[in-house]
């Protein structure tokens, strides 16, 4: 085989290959001479075929498994004697013209192709102490552990059916049907549906609407989605709900004690309140580690302007832009509507793209140098949490993992990211520094489209949109 370099321009390769077609007739024979012993042929013993019979027959076939193996081969080894990492798949060049294919086929001329690939650039890791990152914390007073027991407390209430109108605290029992532009919605009707009102459990506008309403009463209300909705095709539009309401319950009184705390499963109210509170901290903890990452990012980004492959690059790109346009089309907004232009959109999404690229190649290589792996128990858990975000849905859900190896693969880049930031954490310098919760919970409005070098794909089904928005009291179920 001769492998000759045609191209080394930047990070872009060209190699050709050339197997003379001596070597090809020698595989050939190998194969000839090996199938001689194992083919039964009507007229001939067996181990007696002659050779020249089993290549009249078969060596058109054994000659395009030949091939076939050659292609498949010679990317790993050419990469691994040069001592490259290939970005992508290599592209494979070769003849489209069928009588110089059935020349090669029939070991009459020499196999000719090349390799075409982007090569992962070199990268010299830093020593990442001269990082400085500011962790904030929250003190979390006892007010607002209360505050959340109370409201777990409240969602355990008992309930007693009422004569007179609904006021706030009550729980409402309806049907409804939630419509836009006249038009049902999916996820927008339920039966049976119950809502306490003062919870904040739907969207804004909603339940004081509800104030005052009776059993049997029927009603329309008008709301508008928050601009902010997690179903895009939803958010900022005007919707109305018909309403019936089924029952009205006022809640007897609840008392937070031990009684209380061994029907929502602990053995205690001290024990309760000691569970809210370490749900809260995990709940600010998971904001701290993303601000946290977020500077460990900025601070690798400015460290490291290394030349990203454009193929990744362009792959990351069309993700970034077939999610925006998707979520705009759903909207019915246009980049106007965003104070912008596609042109500079496109600019804009282009540079997230690379940086996340790069950012990708770099926590790659830290990685991979520290040792970082992700366990097939790792990839499990990753798997069951995904199966669980979709009640009712489990089933299906874990039935698309278990028939997507790839969709398993992807769950692995968000895993080790996350180890990888690990160990960063226990390299740079950190610092912590006490903060309000509202000085936490304010986001950079770069944040979100920037934390993560591994844009994380949807792998399972979508769930339903809901006029309901996330409830407090999740931050302690």
């Amino acid at each position: 085989m001769q492998v000759s370099e045609t191209l080394n321009e930047g990070l872009k390769r060209e190699i050709k290959v050339v197997v003379p077609k001596a070597d090809l007739q020698s595989k050939l024979g190998d194969r000839l001479e090996d199938a001689k012993g194992k083919v039964q042929l009507k007229g001939f013993r067996p181990g007696k075929v002659p050779v020249a019979h089993l290549r009249k027959m078969y060596g058109r076939s054994f000659m395009a498994e030949i091939v076939n193996e050659i292609l498949n081969e010679t990317p790993r080894s050419v990469l691994a004697d040069r001592g490259e990492k290939s970005a992508t798949q290599p592209e494979i060049d070769m003849t489209e013209d069928e009588k110089e294919a059935e020349k090669v086929l029939s070991g009459d001329a020499d196999f000719e192709f090349s390799l075409k690939y982007e090569v992962i650039p070199p990268i010299e890791i830093k020593d990442f102490s001269s990082i400085k990152v500011t962790r904030e914390v929250v003190d979390i007073p006892e007010s607002e552990v209360e505050e959340q027991v109370k409201r777990i407390a409240q969602s355990a209430a008992t309930y007693e059916a009422k004569k007179g109108k609904a006021e706030n605290g009550d729980r409402v029992t309806m049907d409804y049907v939630g419509k836009v532009d006249g038009e049902a919605f999916e996820g927008g009707t339920d039966t049976d549906a119950n809502l306490v009102l003062g919870s904040g459990q739907f969207i804004p506008g909603f339940e004081e609407q509800l104030i005052g309403v009776k059993a049997g009463d029927e009603k329309q209300i008008k709301v508008t989605f928050p601009e902010d909705y997690g179903a895009a095709h939803l958010a900022g539009k005007e919707a109305t709900f018909d309403v019936t309401v089924k029952d009205v319950a006022s809640a007897g009184e609840v008392i937070i004690d031990d009684e209380l705390a061994t029907k929502l499963g602990v053995e205690s109210a001290d024990r309760l309140r000691e569970v809210v509170r370490e749900q809260i901290e995990s709940q600010y903890g998971s904001v701290t580690r993303q601000k946290v990452k977020r500077q460990i990012l900025d601070a690798l980004d400015e460290a490291y302007k290394i030349e990203t492959p454009s193929k990744l690059v362009d792959a990351e790109f069309n993700n970034i832009w077939a999610q925006i346009t998707g979520e705009l089309e759903q909207a019915g907004k246009t980049f106007e509507d965003e104070d912008t232009t596609e042109d500079e959109a496109r600019e804009e999404y282009m540079r997230l793209a690379e940086r996340r690229v790069r950012l990708g190649l770099v926590l790659s290589e830290i990685g991979e140098q520290a040792g970082v792996s992700v366990s097939e128990q790792e990839l499990q858990q990753a798997v069951m949490n995904q199966v669980r975000q979709y009640p009712g849905q489990e089933q299906q859900v874990f039935e698309f993992f278990k028939n997507n190896p790839d969709a398993v693969a992807n769950l692995r880049a968000p895993i080790f990211e996350e180890k990888t930031v690990d160990h960063l954490l226990e390299q740079v310098s950190v610092s912590d520094k006490t903060v309000s919760k509202e000085e936490l919970m304010a986001e950079d409005e770069d944040e979100a489209k920037a934390a993560a070098p591994a844009e994380k794909k949807k792998a399972a089904p979508k769930k339903k949109a809901a006029p309901k928005k996330k409830k407090a009291e999740e931050a302690s179920e």
